[in-house]
C-alpha cells in the first residue's frame, strides 16, 4: 500500500476516533491532543498496519494504548513545586513524621498487649521477639498448631481493641 494510499483510507476513518477521545479524557482539548497523536502514531507506523485488516480497530488500539500511558505517567508524577526560592521538589506522597502520634499509638498497642489473656500473650510476645512458631512449641512444651492458633487470636484480639479507640 503507497503513502497515498494509506493516507486517503487513514482520514476517511478518522472521523470515528474523536468520539471516542472525548469519551476517554472527558475532555475536549485533552481529547484533541489524543486525537492528533493517535493520527501521529498511525503515520509514523503506518508499515505495521496489515493491508486488510480493520483500520478502525487498529486506531482505536493505538488511541486507548496513548490514553492508557499517558494516564500512567501523569500518576507517577505527582510532585509538587515549593515556591520558596530554593525551588526544592517535595513529594506529595511523603508526610512529616509525628512523634507525639507515634508514642501514642505505642502506648495503645502496649497497653493493649498487656491485655491480652496470659494463654495467648506469652506466644505473642516470643513470636513479636523473633522466635520461628517451633521454637516457641518447643520452649513452651506445646503443639505447633496451638502455638499458631493463639498467635493468630492474639493478633485478632489486638485489632480489636487497637481498632475499637
Amino acid at each position: 500500500m503507497s503513502t497515498l494510499e494509506f493516507n486517503d483510507l487513514l482520514l476517511t476513518n478518522a472521523d470515528f476516533l474523536k468520539p471516542f477521545a472525548i469519551n476517554l479524557t472527558r475532555d475536549s482539548e485533552a481529547a484533541n491532543d489524543l486525537y492528533q497523536e493517535t493520527l501521529y502514531k498511525a503515520l509514523a507506523n503506518r508499515e505495521k498496519y496489515n493491508v486488510g485488516t480493520n483500520i478502525k480497530a487498529w486506531l482505536f488500539t493505538i488511541m486507548r494504548n496513548i490514553f492508557i500511558n499517558n494516564y500512567r505517567r501523569k500518576a507517577k508524577q505527582r510532585t509538587i513545586f515549593d515556591n520558596t526560592p530554593n525551588e526544592f521538589l517535595l513529594n506529595s506522597a511523603a508526610t512529616v513524621p509525628n512523634q507525639a502520634e507515634h508514642n501514642i499509638n505505642m502506648k495503645e498497642i502496649q497497653t493493649a498487649i498487656r491485655n491480652l489473656p496470659e494463654i495467648f500473650k506469652t506466644p505473642f510476645l516470643l513470636y513479636f521477639d523473633g522466635y520461628k512458631y517451633n521454637e516457641i512449641a518447643d520452649m513452651l512444651s506445646e503443639p505447633l498448631g496451638t502455638i499458631k492458633s493463639r498467635i493468630h487470636f492474639a493478633r485478632k484480639l489486638l485489632k480489636e481493641q487497637i481498632v475499637r479507640h
